[in-house]
């Protein structure tokens, strides 16, 4: 039993010269559900741009920096405990490109819109939907590389991607149901508050993370799934693997940098927001990288200098941002928890304090100005609405409105309002919009449109 074995036995050709990680990362970016990421939102929807990032591309992204930190580390502790446990590059990658798989259309709303749909289900046994969960579902089930086990990845590969080992059924708080908001108006608007998911692996993959965990011990695997209590929240996840905090550390990255400059571009963000969210203090480690470049100047003139590059001309914000993404990228160091004896849970990868907060100021100035800017928040609660009209719908006759092979697996497997549910989540945005107009716009469809 080792962290490279995969839930089916597989072996590769005697002249394959590919590792373990080479197969998982082939496997992941020739997949359907990789492909499908570059139809789907990342924050700015489709239509405003070709130029702006996807989940395809976000993805590509993080993987990217997950390789530069693995080397950065490598380079910078080569002599720590845990520097033998680094992944390889293709392992890292294939986590780093698999990482959103299960987003559904639409975001944020999309997700929210699943598990409320998702609410008479049996909670026990099949559970709600949460993204992250249904990335897991997607490579230990959904995918067509092997006959009963998805892509059939290596264990270390499912273990990273694996970010909160914690079933649906435990991290839910009860007192929080799916539901619509309480309102005099006709219309159904769902309570996002109460219908957001917990962050957690579904019910129906209790056997692969059981599977997942096996090399651990019985200590190892109680502390590994421990849950963090809050009133009036969902049970948290406490813990995550090496590779699985290189992979978070690079998707903040990529979040906070690269969706950073997506916003500036266009023009969702201004210097002065800058400002408000970012004074010196919250980004003074960046202002002293800039100051080796440029002796002799305050740190107010290098402030200056960086508001001028990351607002100014496309060019020089290019520059900035990637020296952005390098200060990050250098302020990579290990973290230890003692309490594990599995290296790769006793040790994980996280920001310097000093870059951490400059990074979470970032993050934070991104959600407030661009993910809740009310433009962006629009086309969410639209997708989200229409995420739930395609969901009923289909639940309401799917012998009638399910394509031949989904129902097919609706049939078979005896677990409906999930197949559905694994049906609507793959949807890309436009074919998620091109089937609600199919269904409910008197004036649009063809019997020649393929399902």
């Amino acid at each position: 039993m080792t962290w490279l074995d995969r839930r089916e036995p597989w072996d590769a050709q005697q002249e394959d010269a590919r590792d373990e990680g080479d197969i998982d990362y082939a496997r992941v970016i020739h997949s359907a559900s990789f492909r499908r990421l570059q139809g789907k939102t990342q924050i700015l929807n489709l239509g405003d741009s070709d130029f702006y990032r996807t989940r395809l591309t976000h993805s590509l992204e993080v993987a990217q920096i997950g390789s530069g930190l693995v080397k950065q580390l490598a380079k910078s502790s080569p002599k720590h405990d845990a520097t033998k446990y680094l992944p390889d590059r293709s392992t890292i990658q294939a986590i780093g490109c698999s990482h959103d798989l299960g987003h559904p259309p639409f975001g944020h709303g999309g997700e929210i819109a699943l598990n409320y749909c998702m609410r008479t289900a049996d909670k026990e046994r099949v559970g709600g939907f949460e993204g992250n969960g249904q990335t897991l579902r997607i490579l230990s089930r959904l995918e067509n590389f092997s006959a009963d086990a998805g892509a059939n990845l290596s264990r270390r590969s499912l273990l990273g991607i694996l970010k909160y080992p914690v079933s649906f059924s435990e991290a839910e708080n009860s007192t929080l149901q799916p539901r619509l908001q309480e309102s005099p108006s006709t219309l159904k608007i769902i309570d996002d508050r109460a219908s957001t998911p917990p962050k957690c692996y579904l019910n129906t993959e209790n056997d692969v993370v059981a599977w997942i965990l096996e090399p651990l011990s019985g200590s190892d695997r109680d502390h590994f799934q421990s849950l963090e209590k809050e009133d009036g929240k969902h049970n948290a996840s406490m813990h995550k693997s090496l590779d699985c905090s290189i992979m978070d550390v690079a998707d903040d990255i990529a979040y906070g940098v690269h969706d950073f400059e997506d916003a500036v571009a266009l023009k969702l963000i201004s210097a002065t927001q800058f400002q408000e969210y970012i004074p010196e203090d919250k980004c003074s480690s960046f202002l002293n990288a800039l100051k080796e470049k440029y002796p002799g100047e305050s740190e107010n003139d290098v402030y200056g200098r960086m508001l001028d590059g990351l607002f100014g001309a496309t060019n020089t914000r290019k520059r900035y941002i990637s020296r952005l993404v390098h200060h990050f990228i250098t302020a990579i160091e290990y973290d230890e928890y003692s309490q594990f004896d599995e290296p790769l849970l006793k040790f994980r990868a996280k920001l310097a304090s000093p870059q951490a907060q400059f990074l979470k100021s970032l993050k934070k100035l991104v959600f407030s100005e661009v993910i809740k800017n009310p433009s962006v928040q629009h086309l969410e609660f639209k997708g989200q609405s229409m995420v739930v009209s395609v969901f009923e719908a289909l639940q309401s006759d799917p012998k009638r409105l399910l394509p031949t092979d989904t129902f097919k697996k609706y049939e078979a497997e005896g677990d409906g309002l999930r197949v559905i549910c694994d049906f609507v989540a793959g949807m890309t945005d436009a074919y998620l919009l091109k089937t609600y107009e199919r269904l409910f716009a008197p004036r649009f469809g063809s019997v020649f449109d393929k399902l």
